[in-house]
Parts: structure tokens; sequence; C-alpha cells
């Protein structure tokens, strides 16, 4: 009887443990992405399979969600929010080596003229909404000045990218505010990235699902040496026929829960891709260009009103963008190229998946809905096709 009476609190606890054991990935875990749902994809990710696996990027962002019923200018409903990519981390005033490219051009990405120009990004990178835009801009020149007491130049051109949250959002209430932007940058961090309706991605549809933000990492060998290349996409463009998924034609196996009074192309996709291999700006034009290919493969075509905006940056070469003396620069050739492409083409592809998957349902300004895909109906269609791992 003693000896049972030994065994019978020890056997509780070995329970316990178990349990926990088993809930705790769950509880670290808020929502599943793409691969959890058993969705294939080319290449090898990263430790975060987030953009944040290329060294010294850090990713804040500021959610705001507040207000039901009738929409009521400058009071709600608010769905919207602000992302911020800071290149080197908060703490670095180092420039990185930059490029962009527009695959349609109804929309905005202020400061792309100097990148074009001198070739150099100089700061954050910032997404939010359509008519948040301005506001974004000026308070990362207020946050520099009063973070870093300067900024690169005697002037700053900040990069502010939007996509339109109007169908959700109260877009003409201005709800962004300057210290919504601070808070973003201050508490940007490394490691894993809140995807789904978070930071500027909260209002947002995809192919007239339930979109916003997602983000992937490719991991390559080249010349000897090993990469990464990261994503962040705030997603928020498509329509529903189009929709492709790993090969399989969602679009097409899915065809209610749809929004109503959305045109199929409304909308645009904004896509930052980072890397640490060393590639000089006319290298990383041609990197940036590659994310259309991947926007491609999920079926998006650019839609003439759908602003298709693309950014890239190496954080490779430190120091090369000094005021004064001679830099002594990397490159890799443009024959190792290749698997950077592919790398681009890979992470962007999952990265707008990502965000599919984590957003869940809104319903936003006079109750206008928009559904998440649904995840048990999209193994089935992958499962029909053959695709479901």
């Amino acid at each position: 009887m003693e000896k049972l009476s030994l065994i019978q609190p020890l056997l509780l606890i070995l329970g316990l443990l178990l349990s926990v054991t088993i809930a705790s990935p769950q509880s670290k875990r808020a929502k599943p992405r793409a691969r959890d749902l058993g969705i294939p994809f080319d290449g090898a990710p990263g430790r975060f399979n987030a953009i944040t696996d290329v060294a010294g990027v850090e990713v804040g962002q500021v959610t705001l969600i507040s207000g039901e019923g009738k929409l009521v200018p400058g009071k709600g409903p608010v769905r919207t929010g602000v992302t911020a990519v800071l290149t080197r981390g908060k703490d670095s005033t180092d420039q990185v080596f930059g490029a962009w490219f527009t695959l349609n051009g109804n929309g905005e990405m202020t400061g792309t003229t100097w990148v074009e120009e001198s070739g150099f990004i100089e700061g954050p990178i910032m997404i939010t909404n359509t008519h948040s835009v301005g506001t974004v801009r000026d308070a990362v020149i207020a946050w520099q000045m009063k973070k870093q007491g300067k900024t690169f130049q005697p002037w700053s051109l900040p990069i502010v990218a939007e996509t339109w949250d109007g169908f959700l959002n109260d877009i003409n209430g201005f709800h962004i505010k300057a210290e919504h932007v601070a808070q973003a940058l201050d508490q940007a961090a490394s490691g894993s990235v809140a995807e789904g309706n978070s930071g500027g991605g909260t209002g947002m549809v995809v192919h007239q699902f339930k979109g916003g933000t997602g983000t992937s990492s490719r991991r390559f060998d080249v010349e000897g040496s090993s990469y990464t290349v990261g994503v962040l996409v705030q997603a928020n463009y498509g329509g529903r026929s189009g929709l492709t998924i790993a090969g399989v034609p969602v679009g097409r196996e899915i065809t209610d829960l749809m929004p109503k009074e959305v045109p199929a192309d409304t909308g645009s996709i904004i896509v930052v891709v980072a890397t640490d291999a060393p590639l000089l700006p006319h290298q990383l034009k041609r990197v940036v260009k590659r994310a259309a290919l991947g926007i491609g493969k999920n079926g998006g075509i650019g839609g003439n009103s759908s602003g298709d905006i693309f950014i890239a940056f190496s954080t490779a070469n430190a120091g090369a963008g000094k005021q004064s003396g001679f830099a002594t620069l990397k490159m890799l050739p443009n024959d190792s190229i290749n698997p950077i492409f592919a790398a681009t083409v890979q992470a962007t592809e999952e990265a707008i998946i990502n965000a599919l998957i984590a957003a869940e349902t809104m319903t936003g300004i006079n109750g206008n809905t928009v559904y998440a895909i649904p995840h048990d109906r999209l193994q089935q269609a992958m499962k029909k096709y053959n695709r479901l791992n």
C-alpha cells in the first residue's frame, strides 16, 4: 500500500510533465504557417523562415484595431497599422546598397528616386496604408533625429510604401500617428515576425481572401559560402480565380467566401527583399525584379489598379556609404547569381502564402467582411492534386 501511495504521485507528476511538453509548441506558435499545413515549397528556409534570417535585419510592427459598425470618418472602425524594416538594426547608421523596381505603378514608395540615383538605402523601410504615407515619412525623420541625432545627409528621403486598406479601414481618418511610427521602430527586433492581420497588413485583402503581412527566407550556397535571402510582403492584390498555391488552382476550388463589392484587381503588393550576399546596386536591380515571378506563381498579374512595388538591399559591404576615402567592396560574379534569383522567387511565393494562411477573418467599416482562407478546405484541394506533404 505504501509503494502504491508513492507511485501515484509520481505518475501524476509524469502526466503533468507530458502534457506540458505536448502543449508548449502550440503555446509558442500562435498561428500556423503554410508549411505547417503541408504545403510544399522549393528551397531551404532559414531558422525563422523570415526576412530576419538575414543577420542584422529587424522588423517592428504596430497594429491598430478598434470600433465596429458604420463608417464615421475620423472615428472608425480602424483596421490598419505600420511595419518597419531596419536594414542593419535600429542602432546602426550605416547605409546599404539597394535597388527598387515597379511591376505596376498604381502605388507609392517614397525615396526611390535617390535609391535609383545613388544605389544606397538610407534608414528604415516603412509600409503602411495609402493615406498615411506622409505621416509615416515625417515621423521617420523625427525618429532619426531623436534616436540617432542626425540623418544620413543634412536632409532625409525616407522610404515609405503603401497598399490600400479602405475596404475595411477608415482610411480617411488618418489614424496612424507619429507615435505609432516611433513605436514600430523602437520595438523592431530579429526573430519571428507576426504575419497576417499585423502592422501595415492589418486591413489588407489578397486574392479576395484576407491578406496582410507575410515573410519567408531561403538559404543557399554560392562560390563556396552560404548566404540568405529574406522576403517580407504586404499582400493586398489579386482576384480569386487566379489564386494558385504550389501549382494547385485553389481559386477555382474555393469559389465562395467572397467579399462583397471588391473588384478583382483592387489593391497592391509591396515586397522587401534582403540578402547578406555581396551584391552591388546593379545586381540588386536584377534580383528585385525576380519578386514579380514569385507573385506570378501565386496568380498575380499586376492588375491595372495595383501598385506592385519592390525594393531589395544587401547587408554586405559594411561602410560602403562613408562620405570620404575609398571603399573596398566585394561582389559575387554575375555568373553565380542564379541561386539568388531562385531564392528570391521562392521566398516571395511563400511569404505571400504565409500572409494568407496567418490572416484571420476580419469585419471592418460598414460591416464589410473579408474571410480567411479555410485551412481544411485548402488542404483538401492540395490533396486532390496530390500536392499535400
